[in-house]
């Protein structure tokens, strides 16, 4: 496992266990509040030891591990400005039809042209090419997202293991998921590639080949990478930091358009949930084996069984704590898409407020303490 580091001002490590983790889920032009979120972690002085992503979450965890802490922010806001620099128009701070109106003339420019810094469609379309090839698998050409995270990743970083770092996909042929883990020596070095097969999301994006296999994005299995860190270490002490793009809870739609993006978040943020709900349930079957074995005949305590079922009651001693995107008045279906320098600023600020608002909550010294089991909150709700 990785070192521990230095207090953060608002949860003294004491309290906190020995990580502190940062889990980034998918959701496209969705992932500027996780970029908000880190900016206001990092102001109050966290430094996590273990970034983990899938999909834009992916993106932003090697912005994060791949580069020294305080050049992080930065290389994030340059990531993020980038990639909404095809529609800089700002729109009213305020909920209009003209806010909404917009938001749907950004969306419908990203399918059409792209999005700078990141894809674009195929020359010659993706109809006109070779079956078979790779560029009959998806619309869009991410040669560009090659390029910038080329130039503001240092993937060096990332393999000296200064953050452990970790992000998911899915193998086109079999079906499994598979984490690709600057901690696990199969999967070293870690490159450019591993980041964008997290990214591959079809039929948009082609898959990425990594050493003679095909991967897509790991939302395809699960949006949250939160079940991966849980069975990477089934001993783990840590305060989790879970940032969600997409919320289970949510209003019932009006019209069609928002029933789409109702069910755009509850089919995303679906794994989380149980994920989370699962892993609280394997806590509490272990606690009842813990006392079961406490009550066994001391003759019976070197038993090899016994001995086994011992060291699997250890488990978790985790909270976990969620930071959770929630919806514009005027977002659409088209949100995980819509990479306007308006909306960009608005879930970035939206990052920022939550992180404020879960400090600020009496609760949050509850959660920096961790305890056996596993601890959930939702501290800025």
């Amino acid at each position: 496992m990785v070192a521990r580091r230095d207090p953060a001002a608002a949860c003294s490590y004491a309290s906190r266990g020995d990580h502190t983790l940062l889990v980034l889920q998918g959701g496209g032009a969705l992932g500027a509040y996780q970029a908000g979120v880190f900016e206001a972690l990092s102001e109050s002085g966290f430094a996590p030891d273990w970034v983990t992503g899938v999909s834009i979450g992916a993106v932003n965890a090697a912005l994060i591990a791949g580069n020294p802490p305080g050049e992080r922010v930065a290389r994030l806001r340059e990531f993020w400005d980038r990639v909404s620099s095809g529609m800089p128009l700002v729109a009213p701070a305020t909920f209009d039809p003209l806010r909404q109106t917009l938001n749907l003339v950004s969306a419908g420019s990203a399918l059409a042209f792209g999005v700078p810094g990141f894809f674009h469609p195929r020359i010659p379309p993706v109809v006109f090419a070779p079956q078979g090839s790779l560029a009959a698998l998806s619309v869009y050409d991410a040669a560009p997202l090659r390029e910038t995270l080329s130039e503001l990743v240092r993937f060096d970083l990332i393999n000296d293991k200064q953050t452990r770092f970790a992000v998911g996909t899915v193998d086109v042929r079999t079906g499994n998921s598979r984490y690709f883990d600057n901690y696990r020596p199969a999967d070293m070095p870690i490159r450019v590639e591993h980041v964008m097969a997290s990214g591959a999301l079809p039929p948009g994006f082609a898959p990425v080949e990594i050493d003679g296999a095909y991967y897509w994005d790991g939302g395809l299995v699960s949006n949250s990478p939160l079940w991966h860190v849980m069975d990477d270490s089934p001993n783990l002490e840590a305060l989790i930091l879970q940032v969600d793009l997409f919320s289970a809870r949510g209003e019932m739609p009006q019209n069609l358009d928002q029933a789409m993006e109702r069910a755009k978040d509850i089919q995303y943020s679906s794994k989380t949930r149980f994920n989370t709900t699962r892993t609280q349930q394997i806590e509490t079957e272990r606690a009842a084996l813990r006392r079961v074995l406490d009550r066994l005949p001391g003759a019976l305590r070197d038993d090899p069984d016994v001995r086994l079922l011992t060291r699997a009651t250890k488990g978790h001693k985790v909270s976990v704590v969620h930071l959770i995107n929630r919806r514009f008045d005027h977002s659409t279906q088209a949100k995980d898409y819509e990479f306007s320098r308006a909306t960009v600023r608005a879930l970035w600020d939206a990052g920022r407020d939550a992180v404020h608002r879960s400090i600020a909550s009496p609760q949050w010294h509850h959660a920096c303490a961790t305890r056996h089991g596993v601890q959930t909150y939702d501290l800025a709700r």
